[in-house]
């Protein structure tokens, strides 16, 4: 017989608690103390360097430092403009293929961007948009008249647009995937006729219906996109300007610099990164207030916006411009790795070569294996916690707490550079930084958020007649658990398992700091490289970096479309 009720509960509450302080302990808490430690450092109190005494010193420090004004007016440029942009893409694009083009489609397509890395992609962004690069290649000498290289800033231009135009292809995508899970919980169809019988254009029915209805479920991926392009460091170190560069930039830098006395400076810095994506929250939410005033005000007018067509269609060609950037720049990745000389003008390489392919021992061959050890590490860690996170959630017959909700999504809403000094200050007095353990701890603060986010739907959506029969069977939680839940949702996981792989492989600030210089992965390798010459040599750790989380992706499709292959209705269960 099943266990008692009251007992499942009971020990569904135990397990909460558990993972509770495990999150608690092992994620929020170095949070707050690598804030704390960084807080201390930004008022003058970091004793490593001989400084003991409270003081407003540093922030003066900060002011005066070369570009800091610059810095700062950068990233708000490129960070708040990348995210309008982004949302303004994405509406218009689900607004005009509405009826064209179904949802799923939409989402599939979007999947190659959101795997690849960052790093990965701005790589093969600037080998694209470079003035040498492939797509000047491709336009000369023919269109152009140009049989060497143009002297144009077209990456690394002192206004951030090459920034923009990264942060675009990998958020656009984003974005959409979010608005089509959004839309998935709407009555589209009603709303769409309602709206069309009465007259309004294709446009007004999506900004005057239907956003209205869709913004509050992506309004917190909003805030993460906002939160991300204002703090990004690897893609702003490969295609935004390097002198001065974006504030996230310019505080790594001053962390690394010789000059240990920036330290102190670097510090405020990162206090005050925080700031500002707090700040940018903040005023993005008074201009949703001022938005409702005027779009009540503009329903009132009762246009018809049968003039927004040629909007809808700018927002849909532009994404499709993006879209074809992409994948010229992974396929320039791979083009790359394997030309031996390619001259400009040429549209393709005049020889090629596999020698930067059969030297692991160079350098990529170790990045491939400490990035592989992390990746699995952390995966694992992750997705064990969040199964037994979901698990409680399930023995105690309890939904989740906000307060719960707050602890997965604060990591993605916390500049990386606000913390990750401190937390490595905290990490070499218990005396375990510098090391792989310290890496996976830290990259673990950002796995673990989306592994709990891709599960947690699917997770809730299981059929529990099934754990119902097994339970009037005599299968006690554990084994219910192990024989029948897993197996059911065993695509779902891999998917978690695919995506926490893939956030892994694209970490490159936690890396860096915790690792101490001495944790090489493919990321780490390929943003070092990415400022010099040989772009073959940077082609194949780009190559690589890419490559896992596809591989990962591809993993995840596979494994039970092989395996449960005879058992369609077994995977039909966790739909």
């Amino acid at each position: 017989m099943g266990r008692p009720l009251h007992q499942m509960s009971g020990e569904g509450r135990a397990l909460r608690v558990l993972v509770a302080v495990a999150v608690m302990g092992g994620l929020v808490l170095p949070i707050l103390a690598g804030f704390a430690q960084t807080l201390r450092a930004a008022f003058g109190i970091l004793p490593a360097i001989g400084a003991v005494e409270w003081s407003l010193a540093p922030w003066y420090q900060l002011m005066a430092l070369p570009g800091f004004g610059t810095s700062l007016r950068l990233s708000l440029v490129t960070g708040v403009g990348a995210t309008v942009l982004a949302l303004l893409l994405a509406t218009g694009f689900f607004a005009l293929m509405h009826g064209r083009m179904g949802h799923g489609a939409i989402g599939r397509g979007a999947m190659p961007f959101l795997a690849a890395p960052h790093a990965a992609l701005a790589i093969g962004l600037a080998f694209l948009l470079a003035p040498s690069g492939w797509i000047a290649r491709l336009l000369s000498p023919a269109l152009t008249g140009w049989d060497r290289p143009p002297d144009w800033a077209t990456v690394n231009d002192g206004w951030g647009l090459a920034l923009i135009v990264g942060l675009l292809i990998k958020e656009v995508p984003f974005l959409l995937l979010v608005i089509g899970s959004a839309l998935g919980q709407l009555p589209l169809r009603q709303h769409m006729a309602a709206g069309r019988a009465l007259g309004y254009g294709r446009g007004a029915v999506w900004v005057k219906v239907i956003m209205p209805q869709v913004y509050p479920l992506i309004r917190l991926p909003i805030f993460i996109v906002l939160a991300f392009s204002l703090s990004v460091v690897d893609m702003a170190i490969i295609l935004g300007p390097s002198n001065p560069p974006t504030l996230a930039v310019a505080i790594t830098r001053w962390f690394y610099a010789t000059d240990t006395a920036l330290i102190l400076p670097a510090s405020a810095a990162a206090l005050m990164q925080a700031a500002v994506v707090a700040a940018a929250v903040a005023a993005w939410i008074a201009a949703e207030r001022v938005a409702k005033r005027l779009g009540l005000w503009w329903l009132r007018r009762g246009g018809r916006g049968r003039r927004a067509a040629p909007g809808l269609w700018l927002a849909g060609s532009v994404v499709g411009i993006l879209m074809v950037l992409g994948v010229l720049a992974l396929a320039g990745l791979v083009l790359w790795s394997f030309a031996w000389r390619w001259s400009f003008p040429q549209a393709l390489p005049q020889s090629w070569s596999i020698k930067g392919w059969l030297t692991p021992e160079s350098g990529w061959g170790r990045a491939l294996r400490a990035t592989l050890i992390i990746g699995s590490s952390v995966t694992a860690a992750s997705l064990l916690l969040a199964i037994a996170w979901l698990e409680g959630e399930d023995r105690a017959r309890r939904g989740r707490a906000g307060w719960a909700q707050a602890l997965i999504y604060l990591p993605l809403l916390v500049p990386q550079i606000g913390f990750l000094y401190g937390l490595n200050v905290l990490f070499l007095k218990i005396g375990v930084s510098g090391g792989m353990l310290a890496v996976v701890w830290a990259q673990m603060l950002f796995v673990f958020p989306y592994v709990m986010i891709a599960l947690s739907d699917p997770w809730r959506a299981l059929d529990r007649q099934h754990l119902r029969a097994a339970a009037a069977l005599g299968a006690g939680p554990w084994r219910r658990l192990m024989v029948v839940k897993l197996p059911m949702l065993v695509r779902p996981v891999l998917a978690a398992a695919a995506i926490g792989f893939a956030v892994s492989v694209a970490q490159y600030l936690p890396t860096l700091f915790m690792g101490a210089g001495r944790v090489a992965t493919l990321t780490t390798e390929a943003v070092t490289l990415a400022g010099g010459s040989d772009r073959r040599v940077v082609g194949v750790y780009a190559v690589l970096q890419a490559g896992l989380p596809f591989l990962a992706y591809g993993v995840a499709l596979l494994v039970p479309a092989v395996v449960y292959r005879n058992r369609r209705g077994l995977l039909g269960g966790a739909a």
